[in-house]
């Protein structure tokens, strides 16, 4: 079956917000049997609206619209979908009832213009919505020559993500799923850091002839990504497909495959160092916390992360323990900073921590040279009490993406002193 996602919202197109939404469903598409083949945005103006409708079921069986179901003026999803159908509206009385209801029970009055969200066309059924206002609706029209049911279907779900997602997950998934019926598209995903995106696709080369599963290599913030890809009538058996060529990419990439699927660099540490009852504590100065941040982002990263220290200034970094020999030597931005940075950040100081390894970052993250450093300048180490391990280069890719970046290869480096350790 083919689908098409419809995102709805004159804000998606000023860039206000990120649509998330759409990003979600086509992950999940192709494990129920889905093939997207188109993505639109559309805002809030009827009459365009109506033409992406109209256009969505021209050439796709399924369309999964999200937004513009709310009560106000300029959600038109519901006004869209009965134009383009050629039906008319009415005000389903139990919806209406339910929603008078909700709004009781919150001792808030109801306002009249809500009741557009009540509204049906004769096609359509209401989707429960029991985290918001917005029933979704489910509409099931007999025109696709395509499909042995000879019906396509178009799905409105609200916007606001925790209601969308409740509503596909709870209600709309399986229904789907059911009517899709000719196999699903399994995915693994393996991660890498330590190499990049042209030298991980010749590292696999052998395997990327393949016809099913696939392989594609594609670069993310936290190293590069290789997706296996297979179909087949279900998802065990595209399991067994995806499982031998899984066992010989790890066979050739080795250590630098550092996850799969939905682990995150930060999970993976924190469990090595939790595995091994080992602790960490970091000095940051240009990355102002992130590192911390992201650490602590983990549940349960209390087990092995004692603290973290933001170090932004001289001054305080010698205040912290850092030698005002090697700043005044070498300078604040240097990697002999940011290995004194990691020793006095996992050194026991009376009334401080004391860790087993240390994290030191010192660099540039702005877009202005600092001591005569470029942008993108970064000195990072680790030390883990006997040595310093120091990785320095200079990458300008903006301020978020420079800090981003270097509070990846911080992990990176832990990761590799960790598996030097055993």
């Amino acid at each position: 079956m083919r689908a098409e996602i419809i995102s709805v919202g004159t804000e998606l197109l000023l860039g206000e917000i990120l649509d998330t939404n759409a990003q979600y469903i086509a992950a999940r598409l192709p494990a129920i049997g889905l093939d997207l083949y188109f993505q639109s945005t559309a805002g809030d103006n009827l009459e365009r609206l109506v033409d992406t409708i109209e256009r969505g079921l021209a050439r796709s069986d399924v369309i999964i619209m999200t937004g513009g179901l709310g009560p106000t003026e300029d959600d038109l999803t519901r006004e869209a979908i009965a134009s383009a159908l050629g039906e008319e509206l009415f005000v389903d009385a139990d919806a209406e009832r339910a929603l008078r209801a909700f709004f009781t029970s919150r001792g808030v009055g109801f306002p009249e213009r809500n009741v557009k969200q009540a509204q049906l066309i004769p096609s359509a059924t209401a989707i429960p919505n029991p985290r918001g206002t917005a029933p979704g609706w489910w509409v099931e029209k007999g025109t696709s020559a395509s499909l042995s049911t000879g019906f396509q279907y178009i799905i409105a779900m609200p916007g606001p993500p925790s209601e969308m997602q409740r509503m596909w997950e709870k209600e709309v998934e399986q229904r789907l799923a059911s009517l899709a019926g000719g196999g699903v598209l399994i995915t693994r995903v393996l991660k890498t850091i330590g190499a990049g995106e042209s030298h991980i696709d010749e590292m696999l080369a052998p395997l990327l002839k393949s016809a099913n599963p696939t392989i594609g290599v594609y670069a993310k913030p936290d190293g590069v990504y290789a997706r296996i890809a297979a179909k087949a009538p279900t998802a065990e058996a595209a399991r067994d497909l995806i499982a031998p060529v899984e066992d010989e990419a790890r066979r050739i990439l080795g250590a630098i495959v550092w996850g799969a699927d939905g682990d995150s660099l930060e999970g993976i540490i924190g469990a090595m160092l939790n595995e091994r009852g080992l602790t960490l504590a970091t000095m940051e100065s240009c990355t102002g916390g992130l590192l911390a941040s992201t650490i602590t982002d983990v549940d349960g990263s209390s087990a092995y992360f004692k603290g973290g220290y933001v170090a932004y200034t001289a001054q305080m970094k010698m205040g912290l323990g850092v030698s005002a020999e090697l700043i005044e030597r070498y300078g604040a931005i240097s990697s002999e900073v940011a290995c004194d940075m990691a020793r006095a950040a996992r050194e026991s100081f009376p009334g401080r921590m004391g860790a087993d390894y240390g994290i030191g970052i010192t660099g540039v993250a702005g877009g202005e040279e600092v001591e005569g450093k470029p942008p993108g300048t970064m000195h990072i180490a680790v030390h883990d009490g006997r040595e310093a391990q120091p990785l320095s280069y200079a990458f300008y890719q903006g301020r978020a993406a420079t800090k981003r970046r270097a509070v990846t290869t911080a992990l990176f480096l832990l990761r590799r002193a960790l598996l030097a350790r055993g």
